[in-house]
């Protein structure tokens, strides 16, 4: 009998180190989950701190190894430009043919190869192709007229040592039917750097002048310019119109350096867009710099370090990037800069080396810096015609240059030409020496001032650590749903497991297949609300604010019938199913797939992906079944009912939009047409944020309000 009843003891089985992991992470999901996202949003806090100060990779680039070579003589040729300019802009029978004119006989006189491009205008509307594929831009509109195209001037200087294989790009965007001064000084300082670059010796990559005709906007002049320049055209029709239609050939520089047909010189080594700001500054000179292009993407780090070396070592301008101002004034950012601030005093007494904390004002300044650039990746919508080269994988920037007084002072227009045209040409000259593309520095990166990065590696820990709950609480729901069902445990230590049974265990382990139904169902009404613009905007005479309430009908009408069609997701289990399971798994599921949709859209485009974890984590946490709460009637319960009203309510795109519109610009002259003129734009410009909204965030909101709602 001992020996049998030894037989019959089942032994112990060892679990593996990786299982036994898994187990205690299910079992203890609630406090790591609460662990996690505080860690999360206090990391993010911390970025500013953690900030390194940016340094120059690239040891070819030799910023300011030589002196400057541009001189009086450029700043006055530039002046006589400006000069013509100004003077063109003031004749009233002036037209912008004469202007364009004007700049392509400067350009001549240089000894430039001078063409120009012919552009029309790019229907911004909606179209659901044109969003994954650009209009052909060889398509010819025979209905408009000579007045309603647009017409760049380029000129193109042959580097002496080099090959033509390679090239660097200004860019000067200008009104051709009115020309101001600031954008007359911009031509000025791209002019007496071509001048100079027509007479020196060590140029090795060709120089290509865009003047971009702005009139219909700055970005659309410069794709339209670096598409027919990435698109090849065999035939010199597209110059020929351009001159019949303006009249160009009846002026003598066709006869001297105008070319037939769309000149190209080598790859592209990098852009510059020079622009000067018609403001004036209250105590010095300072550059504006704009990085920021479609999806979030940035230039090569070592672009933007050495425009800020040459700018503050050399020519002695204060560096500005975008902050959102409206943080500056927090006071709660405040105290927070300061209890920052007096731990790293307490730190550095215990040992001086430690290096944690900055001061208040930093800290506050760095967290604004931060915020912005957070705010104009995650739309996606380029900050300035640099944004069209990032398109074409070449780094670019803008370059906004604002003078401390008036420019009209004659004195103070010669220095201030002189100091923009020699930064550009230090660029320039850094840019030469290169051997090959940027590649030594980062490409993902994060601004705190213009002299201080978060790498990839490290603003990538706060996202980390705020997804990193997400899996874990949908792998315990998933186990706590699946043993919700006792009737097979009691019985299975009297009785030996039957057939039935075990086809109770495989069906049981199936069910969330019904929440996946209901999740995958939800996430293709989210990719057919995606289309809906393109329809409503076929609709005519109709506001921004009816275009939203049109599109919100739409929405729910289309849900309904998606729902008659594949099956409602809140057509409930039958009764002899748990509703209790039900909710458990559909809440599992939708964690499951706004963890993965937070994932990809991560490698797309960070900051939407940071923001989107922000608003999306705890509301998937969170959610849980009103009645239940109700029924408990203890006061945790009650807080958990108010903060998933609360998370509902504000994670909502559009009252999330809102919400964030009124903390960063004012609550003033708010309205919903405003949230329908911001879905406009990144739909024009292609932003990955529009695919988020309609395909992750907006599925996973209705996913989680059914999770809320649930009768159980």
């Amino acid at each position: 009998m001992g020996e049998s009843e030894g037989e019959s003891e089942a032994p112990k089985v060892k679990l593996r180190p990786i299982v036994r992991l898994g187990m205690f992470l299910i079992s203890h999901s609630h406090l790591l989950s609460v662990v996690c996202c505080t860690a999360g949003v206090l990391t993010l806090l911390l970025l500013p701190l953690l900030a390194k100060n940016t340094y120059i990779s690239e040891n070819a680039l030799m910023p300011g190894s030589a002196n400057p070579m541009l001189s009086s003589q450029e700043v006055s040729e530039a002046n006589g430009l400006v000069k013509d300019l100004t003077n063109l802009d003031l004749k009233p029978m002036a037209s912008g043919i004469e202007s364009q004119r004007l700049i392509a006989q400067y350009m001549s006189n240089l000894g430039a190869e001078v063409s120009f491009q012919k552009f029309y205008p790019q229907s911004n509307q909606f179209h659901p192709l044109h969003f994954f594929s650009s209009p052909d831009s060889a398509t010819i509109q025979e209905n408009i007229s000579c007045s309603s195209y647009g017409l760049n001037t380029v000129g193109i200087i042959r580097a002496p040592r080099g090959d033509g294989k390679e090239a660097i790009v200004l860019v000067t965007p200008y009104n051709s039917e009115k020309i101001g001064l600031g954008e007359a000084l911009s031509l000025g300082i791209a002019y007496s750097v071509f001048s100079l670059l027509t007479r020196v010796t060590w140029l090795a990559k060709d120089i290509i002048w865009v003047v971009a005709d702005s009139k219909y906007g700055e970005y659309a002049a410069v794709d339209a310019w670096l598409r027919d320049y990435y698109i090849p055209v065999f035939s010199g029709l597209g110059t020929q119109n351009a001159e019949m239609c303006h009249g160009l050939e009846e002026n003598a520089i066709t006869e001297r350096n105008m070319h037939d047909g769309f000149k190209r010189a080598g790859t592209m080594a990098a852009a510059l867009v020079i622009k000067v700001a018609d403001r004036s500054e209250q105590f010095e000179d300072s550059l504006s710099i704009y990085a920021e292009a479609s999806n979030g993407q940035m230039p090569n780090l070592d672009l933007i370090n050495i425009v800020n070396y040459l700018a503050v070592h050399r020519q002695g301008l204060r560096i500005k990037v975008e902050k959102m101002w409206s943080l500056l004034n927090c006071k709660w950012l405040m105290i927070l800069g300061e209890i920052l601030e007096s731990l790293g005093h307490l730190a550095k007494s215990f040992n001086p080396q430690w290096k944690f904390g900055i001061p208040a004002a930093d800290y506050v300044e760095g967290t604004a810096t931060l915020a912005s650039s957070l705010y104009y990746q995650a739309l996606g919508i380029p900050t300035g015609p640099h944004g069209a080269f990032r398109d074409y994988q070449v780094d670019a920037i803008t370059l906004e240059i604002s003078s401390r007084v008036s420019s009209n002072n004659k004195g103070r227009q010669n220095d201030f030409l002189l100091r923009g045209g020699r930064l550009i040409e230090g660029v320039i000259r850094s840019v030469n020496n290169l051997l090959e593309k940027f590649h030594q520095s980062f490409f993902l990166y994060l601004l705190t001032s213009p002299s201080k990065f978060l790498s990839v590696g490290v603003y990538m820990i706060a996202f980390a650590l705020l997804v990193a709950s997400l899996p874990m609480v949908a792998a315990s729901l998933y186990a706590h749903a699946n043993n919700l069902d006792p009737s097979f445990e009691k019985n299975k230590s009297n009785h030996p497991a039957s057939a039935a049974d075990e086809l109770g265990i495989t069906l049981r382990s199936w069910k969330w297949l019904y929440a996946a139904k209901k999740v995958l169902v939800v996430h293709l009404w989210g990719a057919g609300v995606l289309l809906l613009p393109y329809f409503i905007c076929q609709i005519p005479n109709c506001t921004s604010t009816t275009s939203f309430v049109v599109w919100v009908l739409l929405s729910i009408f289309s849900l309904l019938i998606l729902f008659w069609i594949l099956g409602s997701p809140f057509s409930y289990v039958t009764a002899s199913q748990p509703q209790q399971r039900e909710w458990a798994l559909l809440k599992s599921v939708t964690i499951s797939a706004a963890f993965i949709g937070l994932c990809l859209m991560s490698v797309i485009n960070f900051a939407t992906a940071e923001i989107g974890a922000l608003l999306m984590v705890p509301m998937c946490l969170m959610a849980h079944p009103l009645k239940l709460d109700v029924k408990s009637r203890k006061l945790r319960n009650f807080s958990r009912v108010a903060c998933n009203l609360a998370l509902g309510f504000i994670g909502f795109p559009p009252t999330a939009f809102l919400v964030f519109k009124g903390v960063f610009e004012g609550f003033d002259g708010i309205s919903v047409g405003d949230f329908w003129n911001w879905l406009e734009s990144i739909w024009a410009w292609s932003s990955a944020t529009y695919l988020y909204m309609g395909m992750i965030h907006l599925p996973c909101w209705i996913l989680c309000i059914h999770v809320i709602l649930h009768p159980c």
